[in-house]
C-alpha cells in the first residue's frame, strides 16, 4: 500500500530540494517535479519526493482526518 501526505513547504533548498513540514515534523524532499514552488504552498509527498501541490484548505483537512483516524486507533488497541 502506497501512502502520499500533505505537507507545507517551510523552506527552499538549493539543487531542486527543500524542507517540508508534516504536522511539525519537518523531512527534507525532492521539489523537482513541482514548477513555481514557494514557501508556504502544500504539497503530497510520497517517499521523499513532493509530486504536486495541494490546495492548502484540503490538505488541512485531510491532515485533519488522518489525526482522527490515528487516534481512534489508538484507542481501539487498548
Amino acid at each position: 500500500m502506497c501512502l502520499a501526505i500533505p505537507a507545507e513547504v517551510t523552506k527552499l533548498l538549493p539543487d531542486e530540494m527543500a524542507v517540508a513540514s508534516i504536522d511539525g515534523v519537518s523531512k527534507e524532499v525532492s521539489v523537482a517535479l513541482i514548477e513555481d514552488l514557494a514557501v508556504g504552498d502544500y504539497v503530497i509527498i510520497h517517499v521523499g519526493y513532493a509530486l504536486t501541490k495541494i490546495n492548502p484548505d484540503e490538505a488541512r483537512r485531510t491532515l485533519e482526518l488522518m489525526r482522527e483516524l490515528s487516534t481512534e486507533g489508538q484507542g481501539a488497541m487498548q
